[in-house]
Parts: structure tokens; C-alpha cells; sequence
């Protein structure tokens, strides 16, 4: 993704990203939230009037208010105006995260722990042809910079096609050729795919000559003739055509 930023000078509104990016809101509460963020004070923001706003309708915009309550961005007070009639205040937090005794009671997400990677198997003297074709890439494509443990997983596959009758040259070019543009994050995963999902079929096996007689002389007429062992021709056999 790449921004094609504007600088606002009126008719903005500053949010910060622990609500624009809120691992725990939902889209419509975030939405919601900007959009309360961005009005004055004393503006109305019930759900018949956001839902007259927005389309999702009053009880996706109930279940967004309660989110934002829940994460500290809101709080609602019921209070008795004239007439004992009542009301409700809003209030809204723009930042609720220095004094928000809910988040910190939360226990920390902690991420799991990657499982340790295999050992790769040092390259044989089988794949070495392979290994350097995988190597050499990046003289003709400095984006595909690979590591020595890379090179030991793609190995086998670059091996395949050569046993398939594939030219290095024409693997190279394959996995070489029609690039995106910009930078590749993750070179030996693109190879990986490209070896895997292109890799051609198997060429079938190459039919058989027939096999040629060698030339004989008949012992008769000396006359030459094709056969498999020295005796005698055809017509001197008494043979028909």
C-alpha cells in the first residue's frame, strides 16, 4: 500500500491510531468512534440519531456504542433533567488508555513462540549443480538474494527439473522472468512457489529406432544382402518377394 498524502489545514480531525488500529474494536465501532471524534461539543450521538447517519441500522450502532464504552472511549450517564425527565450525558475520551482500569486488568496477549526450525542437510555433490544455478541468481537478479539454508531447501526442488531435461538456462530464466516490481520481502518463498507450481511434466520416453540388419554377402551369388547372420539371399533361398 502506498499514501498519497494530503496536508489538511481546515475541516480535519486528529485520531489516534490506538482507535484507528484497536486490535479488539470491530470496523463499524471504529467508524463510529471517528465519527463522534470528529463532532463538537453538544452534538447529539444517540443511536436513533447515528443510525439515521449511518446504514447499519440501530442495533449494529447499539453494539458499536457498547464496544467503545467497554474499551473506555465512552461513558454514558443517565441523569433526571426537568420535569424529572431523563437524560443522557456522553462523554468522550479521546485518548482513555492512561485511565483505563479495564485494559490493564487484562492479562498480556503473549505471542507463541515460533517452533525452532529442522536442521537443512548440507548440500550433496548430486545437488551442487542445483545449488550453484540457485546461487547465480542473484548475478542476474539482485532481489533474489537467498541464505546457504535456503539454498538447501530449494536444492532438491531445482534439481527435479534438470532430471525433467530442463536447461539451467531456461530454470533460470523461469524463475528470473516477469519479477514484481518493488522489493521481494520474501525471495525463496517466491521461488519456492514458482519451482513447485510450475515445475513441468515428466517428457515421455523417446520411442525406439528400428534396428537396422547389418549387410551379408550370399554365399551363393555374392550378391549383398541384409540379415542377421552370413548364408544365404533370398532368391538363392528360393524365397518369394
Amino acid at each position: 500500500m502506498t499514501h498519497v498524502r494530503h496536508r489538511h489545514d481546515e475541516k480535519f480531525t486528529v485520531v489516534g491510531n490506538h482507535l484507528a488500529q484497536h486490535e479488539d474494536l470491530s470496523a463499524c465501532a471504529i467508524g463510529v468512534g471517528v465519527y463522534i471524534q470528529s463532532l463538537p461539543d453538544g452534538a447529539l450521538v444517540g443511536i436513533k440519531v447515528l443510525a439515521h447517519r449511518f446504514r447499519e441500522g440501530e442495533s449494529r450502532i447499539a453494539g458499536a456504542l457498547r464496544e467503545l464504552e467497554a474499551a473506555g472511549y465512552l461513558k454514558r450517564q443517565v441523569v433526571r433533567g426537568e420535569n424529572s425527565k431523563l437524560a443522557t450525558i456522553t462523554t468522550w475520551y479521546e485518548n482513555p488508555h492512561p485511565v483505563d482500569l479495564v485494559k490493564r486488568s487484562r492479562p498480556v496477549r503473549r505471542e507463541p513462540r515460533p517452533d525452532p526450525e529442522p536442521e537443512v542437510p548440507e548440500v550433496t555433490e548430486e545437488l551442487r549443480p542445483a545449488a550453484d544455478l540457485l546461487v547465480g541468481l542473484r548475478q542476474r537478479e539482485p532481489r533474489l538474494l537467498l541464505s546457504e539454508n535456503d539454498v538447501r531447501r530449494l536444492a532438491p526442488q531445482v534439481q527435479q527439473w534438470l532430471e525433467r531435461d530442463v536447461p539451467a538456462a531456461a530454470v533460470t530464466r523461469t524463475l528470473t522472468g516477469a519479477l514484481p516490481t518493488g522489493t521481494i520481502r520474501w525471495p525463496a518463498r517466491l521461488l519456492a512457489h514458482r519451482l513447485r507450481e510450475w515445475l513441468p511434466p515428466a517428457l515421455p520416453p523417446a520411442p525406439q529406432t528400428p534396428s537396422v540388419l547389418p549387410l551379408q554377402n550370399c554365399d551363393r551369388c555374392d550378391r549383398a544382402f541384409r540379415g542377421s547372420d552370413q548364408g544365404l539371399c533370398r532368391d538363392c533361398r528360393g524365397d518369394v518377394h
